[in-house]
């Protein structure tokens, strides 16, 4: 393809609570056997990009494990293949990256060193498919400056995590606002970016020059009358898991038949990396029911609409009920969760209770297995 990939990584939030304590939101788990940034990744692979590059930061640990290896993504290749960036100090700099167009001008050689015309940018938090080359295409023909990829808002109450957009007759950028409180338009940015790769590095210096250093902010924005920026819509399934709920909702979107075709069984496939486990035991007396249940678990208990990770060992007499169990979870007899989410590599003593009354509950406990 004519095109580098960026897919940016290195983020906090606050609003994940207690789930990005330990990890880059990237490296969330989703439905099971992926993380998050595997959406990014297989999309970037399927539409036949070649050169990718990740800028990781904050909690990258988890994540930079995932991506030891590019072969699980179809990277592994004598031209091209998967860059992990994190910050480096150098005899210029010794920041960590202060944004997201900073992230960029930090390893700004990558894009210099790169001879393919156009660059796509994502996010690494968005869980969707989508062909980038369709994109690129819409951007010629267009004769953009930048594109950027932009959907239906679901849900009014949830504008102020997005930037939000309106379009003119000719799908170009009229008006964008970043995370209001209350917006009159209802297209969501989905984070995703085409733009010429000579004008982004033009774009990205001057951005430095300045002082100036997020991407939407700095640029989408202030250039929006300068530059021709054209926004490209799309209907299929897109989810942005930035708060606890929102991760909450993604993993349970995936109990839902529709969403499981879409993103299992219809091509193209989205890959990740493989660990070799057994399949999931399902041992007498156990009662499962509208669940994704991950290889390696062993389930002794009742689980409803939940969604299972990697290694968990569900009890004798447990009940599970509309929650989310991260990976390597040793939930005692007789424990009751619902409407939890349930921290990984947590062990949950015999008889324990936890239900989310109002909203999503995360439970932590402490991690006795491991304490030396």
């Amino acid at each position: 393809m004519r095109a580098v990939g960026i897919i940016l990584a290195g983020g906090n939030n606050t609003r994940m609570r207690e789930l990005s304590h330990k990890r880059a939101i990237a490296a969330m788990p989703i439905a099971g056997t992926y993380r998050s940034i595997d959406f990014a990744l297989s999309n970037m692979s399927n539409s036949h990009i070649q050169k990718v590059a990740v800028l990781t930061q904050y909690n990258a640990r988890s994540l930079n494990e995932h991506l030891s290896s590019s072969k699980w993504w179809d990277f592994g290749r004598k031209q091209g293949g998967l860059y992990v960036f994190t910050p480096t100090i150098t005899a210029d700099n010794s920041f960590w990256y202060q944004g997201t167009a900073d992230a960029i001008y930090q390893n700004l050689n990558f894009l210099k060193n790169s001879h393919e015309p156009y660059v796509v940018i994502a996010s690494g938090d968005g869980v969707y498919k989508l062909d980038y080359n369709k994109v690129l295409e819409y951007h010629i023909a267009k004769r953009a400056d930048v594109t950027l990829v932009c959907t239906a808002c679901s849900d009014p109450s949830e504008v102020e995590r997005f930037g939000m957009l309106r379009l003119n007759d000719d799908c170009r950028v009229e008006d964008f606002e970043q995370k209001p409180m209350i917006s009159r338009h209802n297209l969501v940015s989905t984070g995703i970016y085409v733009v010429r790769r000579r004008q982004l590095i033009e774009l990205i210096e001057k951005c430095a020059q300045e002082g100036r250093h997020d991407f939407v902010t700095d640029i989408l924005i202030r250039y929006k009358n300068l530059k021709r920026i054209y926004g490209y819509k799309i209907d299929t399934y897109w989810s942005n898991i930035s708060t606890a709920e929102a991760y909450y909702k993604t993993n349970m979107d995936f109990l839902k038949p529709e969403v499981r075709d879409y993103f299992f069984r219809q091509k193209p496939d989205i890959k990740t990396k493989i660990d070799d486990m057994p399949p999931a035991k399902f041992n007498p007396g156990a009662v499962v029911k509208n669940s994704l249940v991950a290889s390696g678990c062993i389930v002794n208990g009742t689980v409803e609409n939940s969604v299972l990770f990697k290694k968990v060992f569900v009890g004798n007499n447990c009940v599970i009920k509309n929650s989310v169990i991260l990976n390597d979870v040793y939930l005692g007899d007789n424990t009751h969760i619902e409407n939890c989410i349930v921290e990984s590599r947590d062990t949950i003593r015999a008889n324990s209770y936890h239900c989310g009354e109002d909203g999503i509950k995360i439970v932590v406990e402490k991690n006795e297995r491991y304490v030396l």
